[in-house]
């Protein structure tokens, strides 16, 4: 099924849950615009889309939780690039999408590294979080990693820090 970004728009709004928008505050999420979808039915409408790059950057312009999410669902992660990452770790401004984007997809590029080590040692705490929460990540999903790889990020971590 080919979804235009309209399409999706309707879709996420009849999955509207206001009572979960509510609630959502109890868990420290405290995005400005939200239909309270949930992950689950995320994840089904990702299913539906398919990976699709372009659109992937017009919904998360969109600057809605749950177009955001989507959109670390559906991006391809190897049309990715470093800058698509610095620009969307310094639109993280709340716990959730931030380890969504980093579970999501930026742990599949080939820069997730990279960035794990730089973003562990800035001072913005979301930048800092996508730091962890990448090497995190990397930690149980790199079987073959070296404990190495994994030191330095690790060691711009003092406990407080979340």
């Amino acid at each position: 099924m080919d979804l235009e970004y309209d399409d999706i728009i309707e879709k996420l709004k009849s999955f509207s849950n206001p009572k979960a928008v509510g609630n959502m505050a109890r868990y420290g999420i405290m995005p400005e615009n939200a239909y309270g979808v949930s992950i689950p039915n995320l994840r089904k409408i990702a299913k539906e889309i398919g990976k699709n790059h372009g659109l992937a950057q017009q919904l998360w312009a969109s600057n809605i939780r749950e177009t955001r999410i989507l959109a670390s669902m559906i991006d391809d992660s190897r049309m990715v690039t470093e800058e698509q990452m610095e620009e969307w770790v310094r639109d993280f401004d709340y716990w959730e999408v931030c380890d969504q984007c980093c579970t999501n997809l930026f742990q599949k590029t080939k820069f997730a590294y990279q960035k794990a080590v730089e973003w562990s040692s800035n001072e913005e705490e979301f930048v800092k979080r996508a730091g962890f929460v990448l090497m995190a990540r990397l930690a149980v999903s790199d079987k073959k990693a070296d404990d190495e790889q994994f030191v330095e990020a690790f060691s711009h971590y003092k406990e407080g820090d979340f």
